[in-house]
């Protein structure tokens, strides 16, 4: 089988139990080292529900992934947070309300559930360009990592994606390795630095990376600028400062809304 990202031949690694009754072989890639499901033909059953029930893990996450995000944005970028960005596949909303509430023009995408925490904020419904684009644990469930990271860009109008993943090094991690989360069939692709540095070359971007976040850009980011702005421990105190700076969207918004549902009532 030849490999989705740098089409060299592949090699079977091992064969696994998904979804606790289907055996999936999985390949590597010597050449990139992307590891993948050959076939994931379980995918429209593991998705019955969008959000795994396995995935407590989810609002600690966003809110570590919040401060780092802020913190890049404000301080990273010459925007200075002024941009306009979407949280792609991003789930119930909660790290697009996360970052409005952070004083961030944030939307939210994601097609495949539902849009709880940001409503009103979908960036279906607008047209505008991004200054960015956001992809939290999303590239291990597509079938072509190139090709979403390229679509992805395409429809936000930008150049600059923000996402993470856990990476792996060396050969591929033995059957009980966590990130493969083999109980729930929604992780199909693992990647490696080198992975993630030839997707980048496809389309022109580079990669700069720290703490499980990647970013692919056609902008070159000071490495060592993102691991002070992405530390667990400083990001906690950046982020008071951003949202002072920038001033929470959290009023503004919900009297936004209230304004929009009141100009249905009267129509």
């Amino acid at each position: 089988m030849i490999c989705p990202i740098c089409q060299s031949q592949t090699n079977v690694a091992f064969t696994a139990k998904v979804l606790q009754k289907y055996d999936a072989e999985y390949r590597v890639c010597p050449n990139c080292g992307y590891l993948f499901a050959s076939a994931p033909h379980w995918l429209d059953e593991a998705y019955t529900t969008a959000i795994a029930s396995t995935d407590t893990g989810l609002i600690k996450r966003n809110v570590s992934i919040s401060a780092k995000l802020a913190s890049f944005l404000y301080f990273g970028l010459r925007e200075r947070g002024k941009g306009r960005y979407v949280d792609v596949a991003g789930g119930y909303g909660l790290l697009t309300r996360m970052m409005r509430d952070l004083g961030f023009d944030f939307y939210w995408q994601d097609k495949y559930c539902t849009n709880l925490l940001a409503q009103g904020f979908e960036q279906a419904d607008r047209s505008a360009a991004c200054d960015a684009v956001t992809a939290f644990e999303v590239l291990e469930h597509v079938v072509d990592p190139v090709q979403f990271v390229k679509d992805t860009l395409l429809e936000a109008e930008t150049k600059t994606i923000i996402f993470s993943t856990v990476l792996y090094d060396g050969a591929p991690p033995t059957l009980d390795w966590w990130y493969y989360a083999f109980q729930t069939g929604q992780h199909i692709g693992f990647f490696q630095k080198r992975t993630l540095v030839l997707i980048g070359e496809k389309l022109n971007l580079t990669l700069t990376s720290h703490n499980k976040i990647h970013i692919l850009s056609d902008k070159e980011f000071n490495a060592k600028l993102l691991k002070i702005l992405m530390g667990n421990i400083l990001s906690r105190l950046f982020v008071l400062w951003v949202r002072f700076k920038l001033g929470s969207k959290t009023e503004g918004d919900s009297q936004l809304l209230t304004k929009r549902l009141n100009s249905r009532k009267r129509l």
